[in-house]
């Protein structure tokens, strides 16, 4: 589902995945406050963090969420 709203929105939000069992990322990890997969973030273009989902989020909560940032 992420690779399709990936590709639907190429372009207007860039993806990028952390692989939370490599350890050269578990200082991001730290400064992200994760602690759960999967964790969604959205993320401005100065790396600040807007919002941080857990657990399952629809098409329709990401749709949502693009919508009131995107604007």
């Amino acid at each position: 589902m992420v690779h399709g709203l990936e590709a639907e929105y190429f372009g207007r939000v860039k993806f990028s995945y952390l692989d939370a069992d490599d350890p050269n990322t578990v200082n991001f990890q730290r400064e992200l406050g994760f602690v759960y997969q999967p964790e969604f973030y959205l993320v401005d273009a100065n790396g600040v963090v807007l919002k941080k989902l857990v657990g399952f989020i629809s098409e329709d909560n990401f749709r949502s969420l693009f919508a009131e940032y995107l604007n």
